[in-house]
């Protein structure tokens, strides 16, 4: 995509990434009358937002909210998020005649393709006459007169305003660098340390061998970590993999997972187990591992039994103590485990830390040091929760900051 305006024209705003929140910032900027370029190293656009929700792009959730959200100054998103909430967005993608869906939870998908998103925020950005430089490395940003001097592969920039949008560390194999951690350690805004987060957690590959034959397997859960007031909890699905656990639940939980915590999973989530297993005592000629596959799937029940309580998965329920099966309730209401860590960037859906918000003007997203320099979307620590949360982060700090600069 190349530049309306020659090289080394002034610009009033560079936005340094055409992901989800740089072109909505783009786009608010562009429509307000500002001089915009946008730019970007992909050649192409918004890849993040083409592979998001299998494709069809989970662009928000209904609920979102500053609950939902994870920062280490958690005030923070309030005053964005109040101000371009869900229903702002979806007025927008009715604007364009976006077909979409809700599945449970309040999460919003495109009927058809991530592409629909992908071709609104293109044509809101040529509403706003916004210029493009892409594929397009930014080599250094440097301070000048008047504002900024960006060195890139097709020539000098200059910009009174640079807005870095450029995300975080998850998914390098589609472009994803430190770019914008760079640029904010340049300037000296402080950093809170970037990790892998919505990422499953794996375990040590001994300790794990006997459930890695379980990969595949599904099921509903209650999950938490943390202890007193830090405590998280969430009720979704779980998945077995050959390295550890996966699925919503686990997404959710590893955003506030710290390295060498244990997490406590629920097996039988809503059900009283030991109610259910001292009743199925009366007369009971079923095997305990019977009794359970009807609780709890029938490969994990025998499993997990063979390793917790060797034996007992196949005498007669009514043989066992009263004690040994509240014990056996207990363990699979409260297995607790240790993971030995995530599956790293590669599966991460979202990073969280990034530059640190006390060092950023919630109102319009400003580095407090360095006027003209602003941060938004991903790459600032912001970080929400699996179902849509992380879009509506992207839309609403893109707005704040496009209205701003």
């Amino acid at each position: 995509m190349a530049s309306s305006r020659p090289p080394g024209a002034a610009y009033d705003v560079a936005v340094v990434g055409a992901g989800a929140a740089g072109m909505m910032c783009a786009a608010v900027a562009g429509q307000r009358g500002r001089r915009v370029v946008l730019i970007d190293h992909a050649r192409k656009l918004a890849e993040k937002i083409r592979i998001s929700g299998g494709g069809r792009c989970n662009f928000t959730n209904r609920d979102a909210g500053p609950a939902n959200f994870i920062s280490e100054n958690p005030h923070f998103c309030r005053s964005a998020l109040s101000r371009y909430t869900p229903q702002d967005f979806l007025a927008l993608v009715a604007r364009h005649r976006i077909a979409w869906h809700e599945k449970h939870r309040g999460q919003l998908f495109c009927d058809e393709s991530s592409e629909d998103i992908i071709r609104m925020l293109r044509a809101e950005c040529e509403a706003g006459n916004v210029s493009w430089r892409m594929p397009c490395a930014v080599d250094a940003i440097d301070a000048s007169a008047g504002g900024f001097a960006l060195r890139t592969s097709s020539g000098l920039v200059r910009a009174a305003r640079v807005v870095i949008a450029t995300g975080g560390l998850p998914v390098p194999q589609i472009g994803a660098s430190d770019f914008g951690l760079r640029i904010a350690r340049q300037f000296g805004l402080r950093i809170v340390e970037p990790r892998p987060a919505l990422v499953p957690l794996t375990f040590d590959p001994i300790a794990w061998r006997p459930f890695a034959p379980l990969a595949g397997i599904a099921l509903e859960v209650g999950i938490r970590t943390g202890e007193g007031k830090r405590v998280a909890e969430f009720r979704e699905g779980l998945l077995f993999t050959h390295r550890g656990l996966s699925g919503p639940a686990v997404l959710q939980i590893s955003s506030y997972w710290q390295p060498g915590q244990a997490i406590v999973v629920d097996l039988a989530p809503g059900i009283d187990l030991a109610a259910e297993l001292l009743g199925a005592k009366a007369g009971g000629r079923q095997h305990l591992a019977n009794v359970l596959a009807g609780l709890v799937p029938r490969r994990l029940a025998e499993q997990w039994l063979a390793v917790a309580h060797p034996g007992a998965g196949e005498r007669r329920i009514a043989d066992l103590p009263d004690k040994l099966l509240r014990e056996i309730a207990d363990g699979m209401k409260r297995w607790t485990l240790v993971p030995q860590g995530t599956a790293g960037y590669k599966k991460a859906e979202v990073m969280r830390g990034g530059v640190d918000t006390r060092d950023l003007d919630q109102q319009t997203m400003e580095a407090r040091s360095v006027p003209g320099l602003y941060f938004v979307g991903e790459v600032v620590d912001v970080t929400g929760w699996l179902g849509g949360y992380n879009f509506q982060w992207a839309w609403a700090s893109g707005v704040a900051c496009g209205r701003a600069v």
